[in-house]
């Protein structure tokens, strides 16, 4: 049987040396590490740069180049390393709810993971910008669940399940999914979409985002801002594209691509009125 993911090179990227035997500790220990050390973030589509989903790329770019990516990334090179270590992992699409007016109906363009172990069912998503999941959660709705950083719950819908996490004291929707499994066809049409629309928010701007053990980083345009897991929350405009890469490279912790284009891009971003 092919095997589309270096196990040792993606362990070495996460900084993983615990147990490979599929169970609930070691998806809940990857499913920490993961996101802590591959960031979200979004310069393919920004830079008109292709967002290739195969195995092969997903390895390359997320692993070996050390890069991010969006959720399709994320995800499916999640679900790849899962099912190589004997999980069942499907995957799922969802209507992101964050920041939507009440009454919006948005298209399914978010991905996440069912991973059904023994007999429970879990809810994993390392791809969901400055509010990733950094433990899987249960599939059991009405209950409040702990992970490294903020609780979250789900919630029955007439449609499925409502996925929320408790940010101070208000518990915010996050996206809106069911149990129909999809296949990369339906991922690769709608991440085809995100990259080439003009009027999608990572092609017209710069979005990232990286989990650390007592906070959060989340960079939209030249604005970064740091969530703390004690409630504080420190923001800072950065005025130059020397500032934006230093965030990117030692917060973000990308190992950014070389080349003039990247550095034109950063320059819009910083002077963007």
């Amino acid at each position: 049987m092919t095997r589309p993911i270096d196990l040792d090179a993606y362990f070495e990227r996460i900084a993983y040396a615990g147990s490979r035997t599929a169970d609930a500790s070691t998806l809940a220990a990857i499913h920490c590490q993961h996101p802590r050390a591959i960031p979200f973030e979004n310069l393919n589509p920004l830079l008109r740069w292709p967002v290739r989903l195969d195995p092969a790329s997903l390895q390359q770019k997320l692993v070996r180049d050390r890069r991010g990516g969006y959720c399709y990334e994320h995800n499916l090179l999640l679900s790849h390393v899962l099912r190589q270590l004997g999980f069942s992992a499907r995957c799922l699409t969802a209507r992101v709810l964050l920041n939507v007016p009440d009454g919006t109906v948005r298209p399914r363009t978010h991905m996440l993971l069912l991973v059904e172990l023994e007999n429970d069912r879990y809810v994993a998503d390392v791809g969901f910008g400055g509010l990733t999941l950094t433990a899987p959660l249960r599939l059991l709705p009405q209950i409040e669940q702990s992970t490294p950083h903020e609780p979250f719950r789900l919630i029955e819908s007439s449609v499925g399940f409502v996925m929320q996490a408790k940010v101070g004291d208000d518990w915010r929707s996050l996206y809106e999914f069911d149990l129909q499994e999809q296949l990369l066809e339906d991922y690769e049409l709608v991440s085809w979409y995100l990259c080439h629309n003009p009027t999608s928010h990572f092609t017209t701007g710069l979005v990232a985002a990286r989990p650390d053990r007592d906070r959060r980083y989340a960079l939209r345009g030249n604005e970064l801002a740091v969530h703390y897991l004690n409630g504080g929350t420190e923001r800072r405009l950065l005025a130059t594209s020397e500032e934006l890469r230093t965030v990117l490279e030692e917060e973000i912790r990308v190992t950014l691509p070389e080349g003039a284009e990247l550095q034109a891009a950063l320059d819009r971003v910083v002077h963007r009125p």
